[in-house]
C-alpha cells in the first residue's frame, strides 16, 4: 500500500463524488501514515519543541508566528 498523501488527494480528485467508495485503499493508507507519525515519540518531541519555541517568541514579541511570517507589502 502507498503512503504517499498526493495518492489520497489524486484518487478523490478523479473520483468526485464517488470519492468515498473508490478512495478507501488510499484513505487507509494515508491515515496509516498519519498514525505512525502520532505514535512516535522523536517527532512528539519535534513538535513540542517547536511549539515552545513560538510561545516564547510570542511572548517576548506579542506577535503570533503566523503575522510574524506574512511579507510586508512593497509598496506603501
Amino acid at each position: 500500500m502507498a503512503r504517499d498523501p498526493a495518492d489520497f488527494t489524486k484518487c478523490c480528485k478523479d473520483s468526485g463524488v464517488l470519492m468515498v467508495v473508490k478512495c478507501r485503499k488510499e484513505n487507509s493508507a494515508l491515515k496509516d501514515c498519519l498514525t505512525s507519525y502520532y505514535k512516535d515519540p522523536a517527532f512528539y518531541e519535534e513538535c513540542k519543541m517547536e511549539y515552545l519555541k513560538e510561545r516564547e517568541e510570542f511572548r517576548r514579541t506579542g506577535i503570533p508566528t503566523k503575522k510574524r511570517l506574512q511579507k510586508l507589502p512593497t509598496s506603501m
